[in-house]
């Protein structure tokens, strides 16, 4: 099985590339459709920042080609935590945003932690249970989207807590 390469950018909205990248004369309002008309992916950051009104996430649908994807980045709220589970309410207030009316444009969301955060097994394996849950009750009708149990061992593995020695597979 093959999968297709996507490219893409994170975000959309660049000042300084008004007038080199943007035609001089398009108005803000449509740099993603023209922007996605290049490209075949966007990550949209506003989310790590605030949530958005379910018009938006149709917006944003409509104006991409059938064929594009949107990486999500996930919420400060869910991932800025000394213990994750602590999450818990505000990973629903994410899931339950509107996401879901990207319909199959929905692609990966990106979990993006402090980097002062520190690799505990039992904070991660709790964060990785809380999220699959949300996802069941979500009950999101994606075929596509649901919690993929990770290949490598559990977390509770010795490999998890020596970080040099984990490797990216495809």
């Amino acid at each position: 099985m093959t999968h297709p390469i996507r490219v893409g950018v994170g975000g959309w909205t660049y000042e300084p590339w008004r007038g080199v990248f943007y035609p001089d004369k398009l108005s803000q309002k449509k740099e993603l459709t023209h922007m996605a008309g290049r490209l075949s992916s966007i990550e949209i950051n506003g989310t790590y920042y605030s949530s958005f009104k379910p018009d938006t996430w149709m917006k944003w649908r409509d104006e991409t080609p059938d064929d594009f994807v949107f990486a999500v980045k996930a919420s400060r709220f869910t991932t800025n935590r000394k213990v994750l589970v602590d999450g818990a309410g505000s990973m629903e207030i994410f899931l339950n945003q509107g996401l879901t009316l990207l319909g199959p444009k929905l692609g990966p969301i990106n979990w993006q932690f402090m980097a002062t955060k520190k690799f505990d097994p039992a904070d991660f394996e709790g964060f990785l249970k809380l999220f699959q849950l949300h996802l069941r009750v979500a009950e999101w009708g994606l075929p596509h989207y649901r919690f993929c149990p990770c290949p490598r061992p559990p977390l509770s593995t010795p490999v998890f807590r020596a970080p040099n020695r984990l490797t990216a597979t495809a």
